[in-house]
């Protein structure tokens, strides 16, 4: 996971794109943009996972109320009724991008409705802002925030660690977060608005991964890495007097306070020579337990023990599972079962091999039993069975011989927890997605219990590149770190397989053929083998190319507009080009090692290339290129540029940096020379989609900063206007790696982030474009109709609720629209999967583009969340068009 998290962040922050303004424009030089605005509704192209979850979080008094984090995309809140879990932090902006770094999370057991993450990316220079705490009292719908005066790193080294931020569960106004960097204890008594150092406590902590790492990632101190509240000694409404802190010191691991934290003294008799990663408490036994690790994880841990100790007497048991001698890794996951306290678990976080090993205690840690174990090495028997038809690359294509299996059971095993309310669930987090079951408990009695995914809605992928083909079977590629990337032929399912043939690591860049859409190519990085592939079948199959000599990494790639040559700008050597499928390569010359190279879209020997300033052209497929005369582009090379399909010589280009040249170019003439867009501030990514219905020329899409606002803008005519498509809502934080339209749809587009992996918008506009020309009418469905109104959540003030309207006559709808009146005053904050206006009491919803069309027997659903106070009765009649539906 590390590597293409800390690239994507680091190459945009190394551009400026993240800090500063704009250029300033000299007066008169600009005319004033006038934005437009649109209806669209978001959804994710379904992955279901791709990253690390390192904590989960449920409420200790209400059921099902559940919290994910992760270490780079975000918090996501669980939905009992669907059994997905919803995005919580879409709406961090470009300039606080870091804060979709959560490096702990806390659920109010005194008012569930509250919760509170803790944010921040990296402690290093790659993050420039400082960490905050944001609270939430409607269960992250929306959120208010208190910046800190230090840096959090939610992808720090230790992230796993926790949970660092913590309520108290007898005085809910208070809260503890442990502090990375020797910043220490902080402590808030106003429920999260202001904070300040607990000055009391004695030691911030000393232990770094690398203390000689000179980038400031791995030599950054731990620091305070969790804390627990003793609950019994408490009472409602008075602050919990005993509290117990870990502390990143392999010395000093552990301290308590007995006077609700006016004084600290190092627990007694302690371990050493290890790293708490967890401390959790069992206040009806009176046991700490506490999981211990040589490192700080997630990826690193070599030897481990549990230990347990006993809060009235003081004293230590070592209840490890195995001997010290027999691990090779650390112990870090680590919950008790509050139905059945005596009953705890454990992970071996850091067994890369042959798998992750888990571990049950069913008497306080007296005896254990493991999830798997040797019957005859290699052979292994299992506990458990595995379930990931609804993930099923979770296989990764593996075929490993024993005592390895695919699916693992998993990696970075660093979040663990059984549900409060119910013994036979647990859920836990892996480096790649979250697994849980429902049937726990058939641990206990010999049988197999079932291991499934539970990640749908937690989409964790970093995105680096993006194309969606004219023509075949798949709608999108896409470019991911750490899990390669997919073909999608159906944006709502999770593809079967990410590439393989080779499996990269990392896919860096990937293209097809503009007019032979069945040729494509992707590079990428890999440990070991090729770093580029290629299909003859629309990505449907892959095989692996040759390399030329000294390729480290996977670089830009360009397909040749028929797909007969390429041209490709690997790391570790210059731009290199083959015709075929790359058995051999040659030099290019006059291009510059490391330059982005993109492919003419209509002549098959044209192809481009820009680094540090200069624009480069080939006109002999790829074997010589002639640096253009333009001038006045971005001298930086945060730049990504596209050739226009269907036009020779059409080519956009977007990037630079604050304090230099920064925006939106245009050239018409194969690169000679670039118009730049006055009515764009900063462009980041310029991608094309299907025409609007009467347009000349096909739509553009960019993350940009125009007219003074930061989003994803779409034009239909050639740039001269936009309209912003997104909101505040729909930010994404960092959406500046790739976008494209979708050359068969009007309106969708398809949008890279850093973690929350490929995001996908429709438009409510039929395609009547940006300029005024205004969209088509809705149709009015003839025929029977009924509604069910379903509210699935509902906490103090706010609810979500789900529609589903069903064509229930015998003609099909090419369009609907549905409306009802809300009895007592419910205002409507956000919708999905429809267009909706309200006035006052009385609400519209339409069709989006991708469901006008409604067969007869057949049903379509929308959702929304909204405010409400006194009652939230349900509307008692709803109309389609002039028709009362049938209200179930």
């Amino acid at each position: 996971m590390r590597r293409t998290r800390i690239l994507t962040a680091v190459l945009a922050l190394a551009a400026g794109l993240l800090a500063g303004t704009p250029p300033a424009l000299a007066a008169g030089s600009a005319p004033k943009t006038t934005l437009t605005a649109d209806t669209y509704t978001w959804h994710n192209a379904r992955i279901d996972g791709g990253g690390f979850v390192p904590g989960i979080v449920f409420n200790r008094s209400e059921k099902n109320l559940a919290y994910a984090r992760t270490d780079i995309g975000g918090a996501y809140r669980w939905q009992q009724s669907t059994k997905t879990w919803t995005p919580l932090l879409d709406s961090v902006d470009w300039d606080h991008w870091g804060h979709t770094g959560v490096v702990s999370l806390a659920s109010d057991s005194v008012d569930p409705d509250k919760v509170y993450a803790a944010v921040g990316t990296y402690t290093n220079s790659w993050d420039p802002g400082n960490g905050a705490v944001l609270r939430s009292s409607d269960r992250g719908a929306s959120w208010q925030k208190t910046d800190l005066p230090f840096k959090l790193g939610g992808n720090m080294p230790g992230r796993g660690m926790g949970e660092r931020l913590a309520i108290d569960p007898n005085k809910d106004s208070v809260l503890y977060l442990g502090a990375p960097s020797g910043k220490g204890l902080w402590r808030s008594t106003d429920s999260g608005v202001t904070w300040s150092q607990v000055t009391a406590f004695p030691n911030p902590g000393n232990y770094a991964q690398d203390p000689s790492d000179t980038s400031g990632y791995a030599s950054d101190n731990q620091g305070i890495v969790w804390v627990t509240f003793d609950e019994s000694t408490g009472t409602s409404g008075s602050a919990t007097k005993t509290i117990y802190v870990g502390v990143a010191d392999k010395d000093n691991a552990v301290y308590r306070s007995t006077d609700a934290g006016a004084t600290w003294t190092r627990l007694a008799g302690q371990p050493t020579g290890y790293l708490a990663h967890k401390g959790v408490l069992d206040a009806k036994n009176g046991y700490l337990y506490l999981a211990y690790s040589d490192k700080g994880g997630p990826y690193d841990g070599g030897k481990g023990r549990l230990w347990r100790y006993a809060t009235a007497t003081g004293t230590w048991t070592d209840i490890s599972p195995v001997a010290e001698a027999d691990t090779y890794y650390g112990f870090s996951g680590l919950t008790v079962d509050r139905q059945h306290p005596g009953t705890v678990m454990a992970t071996g976080y850091s067994s890369w091999w042959p798998d992750t090993q888990i571990f049950r205690s069913t008497d306080s840690g007296a005896t254990w039993t493991k999830a798997w174990d040797y019957t005859s090495y290699p052979n292994r028997v299992n506990r458990y069975t595995m379930d990931v038809s609804s993930s099923p690359w979770l296989t990764w294509n593996a075929n490993p011989s024993p005592p390895e299996q695919t699916p693992k059971l998993g990696w970075m095993t660093e979040a663990l927890e059984i549900d409060p309310f119910d013994s036979d669930r647990m859920m836990y987090g892996t480096g790649a997605t979250v697994y849980g079951t429902e049937n726990l408990t058939k641990w206990d009695s010999g049988s197999q219990f079932t291991i499934k995914p539970m990640v749908q809605g937690l989409e964790e992928t970093a995105v680096l590149d993006l194309a969606s083909p004219p023509s075949g079977g798949a709608q999108l590629f896409s470019a991911l770190g750490d899990i390669g990337g997919f073909r999608h032929t159906d944006l709502t399912k999770v593809p079967s397989m990410m590439y393989t043939s080779p499996t990269f690591t990392t896919t860096t860049s990937l293209d097809f053929a503009e007019t032979n859409p069945n040729t494509v190519v992707r590079v990428g990085n890999l440990d070991s083998g090729p770093h580029v592939a290629f299909s003859t079948d629309n990505g449907a199959n892959w095989f692996a190319g040759t390399d030329p000599s000294g390729v480290s990494g996977g670089g830009t790639v360009a397909a040749a507009a028929d797909g007969s040559r390429f041209v490709w700008s690997p790391d570790g050597t210059g731009v290199q080009y083959t015709t075929g499928f790359g058995s051999s390569w040659s030099a290019s010359s006059g291009i510059p090692a490391g330059a982005i190279v993109e492919s003419d879209r209509v002549d098959p020997k044209t192809f481009y290339g820009f680094k540090s300033g200069k624009f480069y052209v080939s006109t002999d497929g790829g074997a010589t290129f002639t640096a253009s005369s333009a001038s006045g582009l971005p001298s930086g090379d945060s730049v990504r540029f596209k050739a226009l399909p269907g036009a020779k010589g059409d080519v956009w280009l977007a990037g630079g940096a604050s304090g230099s040249a920064y925006g939106l170019w245009h050239s018409t003439d194969g690169g000679a020379s670039f118009t730049k867009l006055a009515n764009v501030d900063q462009a980041d990514t310029i991608g094309f989609g299907k025409a609007a219905t009467g347009a000349s020329y096909q739509t553009l899409y960019t993350s940009a900063k125009i007219g003074g606002v930061r989003g994803i803008f779409r034009s239909t005519d050639k740039g001269a206007s936009w309209t912003r498509i997104n909101d505040d809502a729909h930010q994404w934080a960092f959406t500046g790696a790739a976008i494209t339209g979708d050359p068969r749809v009007y309106g969708r587009v398809y949008v890279s982030t850093n973690g929350r992996g490929v995001i996908y918008g429709d438009t409510s506009d039929t395609g009547g474009g940006d300029s005024g020309g205004g969209t088509d009418p809705t149709p009015t469905p003839t025929g029977a109709c009924t509604v069910t109104y379903k509210i699935t959540n509902q906490w103090s003030g706010g609810f979500q609720a789900d529609v589903q309207l069903s064509n229930t006559g015998s003609s099909a709808w090419s369009g609907w629209s549905l409306g009802w009146s809300f009895p007592d005053g419910q205002q409507i904050s956000q919708l999905w999967n429809a267009g909706f206006t309200q006035s006052g009491a009385a609400v519209t919803a339409k069709n989006v583009t991708w469901n006008a069309n409604v067969a007869a027997g057949s049903s379509v659903s929308f959702g929304f969340t909204g405010s409400w106070s006194g009652s939230n009765t349900k509307p008692a009649s709803f109309k389609l068009g002039d028709q009362e539906c049938t209200v179930a």
